[in-house]
């Protein structure tokens, strides 16, 4: 599943980061440390793998 808005791809990345272990939890903000919580490495991969080009920065 594609990401729909740059803010969703952005956060997936930083989510996927404290998955790994590169960032500490604590330095995340809320959306991001939910979608680290509640999703799968694989389901982040494929989100921040979203190119940004033509998404719009919010979802309406």
């Amino acid at each position: 599943m594609p990401a729909k808005s740059a803010a969703q791809q952005k956060a997936a990345g930083a989510a996927l980061s404290a998955k790994r272990g590169d960032t500490a939890m604590s330095d995340l903000a809320e959306p991001s440390r939910k979608m680290a919580q509640s999703m799968t490495e694989t389901e982040l991969e494929e989100l921040a793998s979203t190119k940004r080009k033509k998404l719009p920065e919010h979802k309406n």
